[in-house]
Order: C-alpha cells, then structure tokens, then sequence
C-alpha cells in the first residue's frame, strides 16, 4: 500500500511540473527543464524522459508539440483548496484524479441530492485560452453522445467564474485497477467486454468524434448495473442497445470516459495543436505516436486492439523502460502475438487483436462496428473475417505499405532529386559511349565521383529535416552497396580486359536489388520498379547503343514516382490544419 501511495505521490508530481512546463511553452517562454530537474533531483530523469516525449513530433516531422498527460489517480486533495468545501450548487467531496489540464472531483449536487462526478480545469487563474477552449470542446464532445457506455454528462456550467462540467458518478474501478488486480481475462469474458465497449466507440465514430486516448484507464467498470440499466431503458426488453450494454456473467459494465483528446474527424474543431502527440504511447497507434493531423477511426481501433492485447495477455503491446522508448517500438515493431505469450488463448481472437495493431491503418478493421462484429461472430462460434486466405489476400499482403513507410516521407524531395541527378548521370555516360570514350577510368571517374558527392550531400540533407531513424541507415547501407557494385563493374572490365561498359546491363541487376530490398523493409510497390530494372538490364544486354539511356530512364521513374507520391503525403499529413 505504502509503494502505490508512493507511485501516486510521484506521478501527481510529475504531472504538476509537465504541466508548468508546458504553461510556460504556451506562454511564449522558454521551459526550463534542467531547473525543474535540478529541483526535483528524485524525478530529473523521467522528467527529461516525458518533457522530451512532448516534443517528439518536433524531432520526427520538424512539427509544433503539446504535451499530454495520462489521467492520474491521486491519494488525496489539494492543499490549497481543503476538501470538502462549497463550489456553485455542488459541494466537493474528494477529489478522484488528475491529468495534464483537469481536475475531477467527487460530489454531491445539492438541488438534486445526488452524487456525481464533476470536472474543471486545473489551476484556473493560470488556464491559458487554449486550455479553456480543449475544456469545452471536451465537453461538447461527451455532450453529444448519448450512449449506455459512454459517461453520462448531465450538465455544463460556470460557477465562481470556473468552467465545469457534471457527469455521472462510476462507482466501480477502472479496468486498468481491475486488470492489476486480477490480471488477464479468459478471452471471451475480454472479447465481451471489447464489444460493449468498441459499440460505444463505434457511436462517437457516428457523431463524428474520435477519441485519441482509449486505455484501460479511461475505461471505467459500473458497478451498479441494475440501477445504470434501467436509466437506458429502451423500447422493448430484447432492445439492442440493451443487448450491447448488458454483458453476460459480468458483475461490471464498461463507461468509456475522459474525451479530453477528442477531436473532430471531419477536421473543423480541434483540442490541440498541429504535430502535438497525443494519448498514452502504449495504446498509441504509429500514425498518432508521429503527430499526424489526419487520424482516422483506424486510430481508435488500434487502441481498441490493445486494449484488448492487455486483457489476454496481462501486458500492452508495446511497455519499455521509457516513454521515449516505448514511442520507438510502437513505430518500429511488431507486437508479440498474444498466443506467443499464452498458448491457450483462441487462436480467432489472437487474429482479431493481431488485425487492430497492424501499423498500416488501411490494414486495420475499416470501422470499431467491423471490429465488433468479428468479436461477436468469435463469441458465437462463426467464422470470423480477418482469417487469411486466398490468393489476393497474399497479393495484398505483399504490396502492402509496411510500418517503416512513415520514414519515406522525409525522403519524397530528395528522391526526386535524385531521379533528376542519376538520369543526368547516365545521360553523361551514353554521350561519352556515343563519343567513341573507351578509357575505363573517365567512366569509373564520372560514376564514382558523381555518386559519392551526391550521396554526401544527400545525406546531410535527409539530416538537416530531424534525426535519422535505424531503418534508415538500413536502406542507406543497401544503397551505398549498390554504388559499390556499380564501381566494381567498371574494375572488373579492367581486369578481364573487357570492352568498356560491356557489364553495364549488371548495374541495372544491381538496382533492381537495391529496391528489392526496399519493398521488403518499406513498401511493396518498390517490387514494381525492382522488376522494371530487372527488365531493363535484358533490355540493356539487346540494344547496347542505348543502354545507359534505358537505365536513366527507368532508374529516374522508380525515384521520381515514389518522391512525389510522399511528397504530396507529407504535404496533406503536415499541413497547417490543427490536430
């Protein structure tokens, strides 16, 4: 007990000094994390940790960044303001939890004589116009969900010249609580509680809101059913929405809450700024985890999915020491199966969890109903959608996008550079070989120079937009060996004493290697421009009189598309529209 009221002494602490952080950010000024660490000594590292979490999208996609917090249980009231004490027609009981802006308390309504929960902004006197716009877009946002999962707002009001709002009162634990004290649920109590709570999902969807920060801990767990459910009353007994909300053998009905990162999905209203990451990097998908603008409901299914990862298998998907790091394998890896972990769960719902957390959102179920629908054909026994088959499913499969995909769009510019570069390249050698040259080292000069002073600054370029991720270096490995076996082309002419350019078909083969290689790791369309440089290279070895243009030519093409198409994704992913 004494190390869990430690952990939330620690966290409300962290949370405070973010918080300030952030206020002087918004302000204008320029935070001063070494001063807060150095007054915090026990806190200094995580507090770099998270502060430079707040900043990621700056470093990914060179964006502006907002910091967000997890909601925060705490152990007692603030210190300031002694509870209980009198606020408008509500008197504060105890105050339940804090995050990044607001405050929620416990407490009675007293014209109504019922028990509540009521939310305000933290620290009002020093609330910022952007941190009162989030608050009542939030409340607009609940507002107009009318859903037996989805925390009731009763009313929006001003009261001491403090903006809040009155919800209903959850009596029962979070399902982060109940998971940390139960520990996994057998899979289909789990695929029934992801049902009642991806219907309630899907009806925010339907109202146009998506809700960004989906976890367990906003996930509360009503434990009075019977007086919740009659309040949800609708036509008949057998009613669906009945049929969603109950869910058989559970003591506990799920209230999704806390839209304090709600947006829009139309675009037309926003709680935070454009780049800022949002949500809890865990549950976080790869398209949020890089502050893009234009989420989709793909992103809530994504957090839908670990959700329920956590409820097979005990864990998120993706926890490492840091939140930095765990940003990092969210971009990066691959979840763990949740059958690798526990052998006995379903191999149908292992699929269903697999599906939501693919990186691709495309790959993803197109909507929280569709992923609803998979988990109640599970439950009934029937086939469910997302297992594999055929033929266009491996097809699809293998010109798919991978998660590193992301990276290209720092690269669409400087690829289209690059075509331009390698088609004067091979431009200068087929006028050379028209020139009647036949000496090996003008060639070997020409290529070997031309290739590494543009790569040199190709390089510093890509690094000059933000830090170069390991994928990256991957692919600028497999590049720089297909530039080597270029130059070794024109050495072994020498030493075989070959006519000169007699092994120029063999560079295309080399090319085609290179963006082989590029489809496994990045993108499946790049088997496309390897196979037209396999074509080629035949092509070269049938009309040598024009080989080098033929190269240039396709050599341009399997750059210069590619460049565009991430370009013009950049320019839409990065655009001046809040996120």
């Amino acid at each position: 007990m004494t190390a869990i009221s430690s952990d939330s002494d620690r966290d409300a602490r962290l949370a405070a000094l973010l918080a300030a952080l952030s206020e002087q950010a918004r302000a204008g000024g320029t935070p001063d994390v070494a001063a807060a660490a150095a007054a915090n000594p026990d806190l200094a590292d995580e507090l770099r940790e998270l502060w430079a979490v707040a900043q990621f999208a700056d470093l990914a996609r060179g964006a502006n960044t907002a910091s967000t917090l997890p909601f925060r249980p705490v152990a007692g009231g603030d210190a300031l303001a002694p509870l209980p004490r009198e606020f408008g027609d509500f008197e504060l009981l105890s105050e339940l939890g804090r995050g990044g802006m607001g405050v929620v308390y416990k407490a009675r309504q007293k014209s109504l004589n019922r028990i509540v929960a009521l939310k305000m902004v933290r620290d009002a006197l020093l609330a910022s116009d952007a941190d009162r716009a989030r608050f009542q877009a939030e409340a607009k946002c609940v507002a107009m969900l009318q859903h037996p999962n989805i925390v009731t707002i009763h009313e929006v009001g001003t009261a001491e010249g403090q903006a809040y709002f009155c919800m209903e009162y959850v009596e029962g634990p979070s399902l982060a609580e109940r998971l940390a004290k139960d520990g996994p649920m057998p899979p289909r109590d789990a695929a029934r509680l992801v049902v009642a709570i991806t219907r309630a999902v899907q009806h925010a969807h339907e109202q146009g809101v998506l809700h960004r920060d989906l976890k367990p801990s906003n996930i509360l767990l009503n434990s009075e059913f019977g007086i919740r459910n009659s309040e949800w009353k609708t036509k008949g007994e057998d009613s669906d929405l009945n049929s969603v909300f109950r869910i058989p053998n559970s003591e506990f009905q799920p209230k999704v809450g806390d839209f304090g990162l709600a947006k829009r999905i139309d675009g037309s209203e926003s709680l935070t700024r454009t780049g800022a990451i949002v949500g809890t990097p865990s549950y976080m998908a790869p398209e949020q985890a890089t502050g893009r603008k234009d989420l989709t409901p793909a992103a809530d299914v994504y957090s839908l999915g670990a959700i329920l990862y956590e409820l097979l298998t005990g864990r998120p998907p993706f926890r490492a020491a840091t939140a930095v790091d765990t940003l990092l394998l969210v971009l990066e890896q691959e979840a763990i199966p949740p059958r690798d972990l526990i052998p006995t769960i379903d191999r149908d719902i292992d699929l269903i969890c697999r599906k939501c957390l693919q990186k691709p959102p495309n790959l993803r179920y197109e909507s929280a109903a569709a992923l609803a629908d998979d988990l109640d054909s599970y439950l009934k026994g029937e086939a469910i959608s997302s297992r594999p088959s055929g033929l266009g499913y491996f097809v699809s499969r293998l010109m798919r996008e991978t998660h590193h995909a992301e990276v290209l769009e720092h690269w669409g510019v400087l690829w289209m550079w690059h075509s331009l570069m390698i088609f004067l390249l091979c431009l200068a050698t087929q006028a050379m070989a028209w020139s009647g040259v036949e000496w090996h080292l003008y060639y070997l000069m020409t290529w070997g120079f031309g290739l590494a002073a543009w790569g040199t600054i190709l390089w510093k370029l890509r690094r000059r937009a933000g830090p170069v991720l390991f994928v990256e270096r991957q692919i600028a490995h497999a590049w720089a060996a297909g530039v080597f076996a270029s130059m070794a082309m024109f050495v072994i002419e020498v030493v075989a004493e070959l006519p000169v350019l007699k092994l120029s078909p063999a560079i295309a083969v080399a090319a085609g290697m290179v963006l082989f290689f590029k489809a496994g790791i990045l993108s499946g369309q790049f088997y496309i421009y390897a196979a037209l440089n396999f074509a080629v290279a035949v092509l070269m070895a049938a009309f040598p009189r024009a080989a080098h243009l033929m190269f240039g030519v396709a050599s341009a093409v399997s750059f210069f598309v590619p460049g565009l198409k991430y370009y013009r994704q950049r320019k839409r992913g990065g655009g001046g529209a809040n996120s």
